[in-house]
């Protein structure tokens, strides 16, 4: 069988502890409370708050590997729910979090070597400690990389602090990124506007694509890829609106440099190329039209597996794209291993 890899898709471990129990102070982080004689759990807040239902291919590899061979998937690349970044936390609580999610991840990956490629996450509110974990990550555990969220949104201690990824605060991260050689996929969570979009799900419908292109915008003009010209970035559901928005964004740049180009002297157009995103734009007309603008080796398969706004047969949107073969296996496989740098 043709090597199929998925970049994006999301495991939690099987069991999540109550972390109020166990750090003092701690509240509002998400655990699994299973549903008896069922392959479902319902995540929960330890205070009570409802996030959603999910099944057992959220956190059962077996299941999940069954899955994959159906849809002829031969490896996955594993990262955590975003809801589960807990960037609000205390940092300290974080790192805590963090490094459970990460050895969990990390075990299965190493159950399943030929199976998975596995991203950690890091306590990005504290970048001194991020960096820590990132080192771990790779260093200690043979991950692949980390990913991050479209934006860091610190907690009450730091006063409620939203740092977009250009915030400078964040740049150490990014550069032992690129010296550990790890890639980093972007994930958007805690949509902006989102206290204006609380009916029709318009949060993942408007607010993810639109935290997509903010990440993207802001590691351009905050001249991340400029001063990191390694760095392997890959951004989720085909970038978000950054492609259909990019002539407006070229053009302030032309129009306003002085409000635009503050910290980065290079027209957007100039950085294409240079990231990578998933293919997950749900219609094959906005596949070629991403394929336009990012080119044939910078989209990845990414399904956002298992959830219901992925793709439900991994790669469907790539083979109805009328591709001629060549591009269709860079798109199936091919990107994904450069993107990770993997054999």
């Amino acid at each position: 069988m043709s090597e199929v890899i998925d970049v994006h898709t999301h495991i939690l471990p099987r069991h999540i502890p109550r972390w109020a129990e166990q750090l003092p102070g701690a509240r509002g982080f998400m655990t699994l409370e299973h549903v008896p004689n069922t392959c479902r759990a319902k995540m929960v807040t330890d205070d009570g708050r409802f996030f959603r239902d999910i099944e057992d291919t959220l956190w059962d590899p077996a299941r999940r590997l069954g899955d994959c061979d159906v849809a002829g998937v031969t490896r996955q690349v594993l990262s955590t729910v975003p809801v589960m970044f807990s960037y609000w936390s205390k940092p300290e609580h974080g790192a805590v979090v963090s490094r459970f999610l990460n050895e969990d991840l990390a075990a299965t990956v190493q159950r399943h070597p030929d199976r998975f490629y596995g991203l950690g996450t890091l306590p990005m509110q504290d970048p001194d400690l991020a960096c820590r974990e990132l080192e771990y990550c790779i260093g200690s555990l043979g991950l692949s990389g980390v990913q991050i969220g479209s934006h860091i949104e610190r907690g009450p201690s730091a006063n409620d602090e939203r740092w977009n990824l250009s915030d400078p605060r964040l740049f150490p991260v990014f550069q032992r990124a690129s010296a550990l050689g790890a890639a980093i996929f972007i994930h958007p969570w805690d949509m902006m506007g989102e206290g204006r979009m609380q009916r029709y799900w318009l949060p993942w419908l408007v607010g993810m694509p639109a935290e997509e292109s903010l990440a993207i915008c802001s590691l351009i003009f905050g001249g991340v890829f400029q001063r990191l010209p390694d760095l392997r970035v890959c951004v989720a559901h085909g970038g978000g609106s950054f492609a259909a928005t990019l002539g407006r964004i070229e053009h302030g740049f032309q129009a306003r440099p002085d409000l635009v180009a503050v910290d980065n002297p290079h027209p957007p157009s100039s950085y294409l190329g240079r990231f990578w995103v998933d293919s997950l734009v749900h219609d094959p007309k906005a596949l070629r039209q991403i394929l336009e603008v990012y080119g044939v080796d910078k989209i990845a398969l990414g399904s956002d597996y298992p959830f219901p706004l992925g793709e439900a047969c991994p790669g469907a949107s790539i083979r109805a794209a009328g591709l001629d073969d060549v591009t269709a296996r860079k798109l199936l496989a091919d990107n994904a291993q450069a993107w990770l740098k993997a054999p």
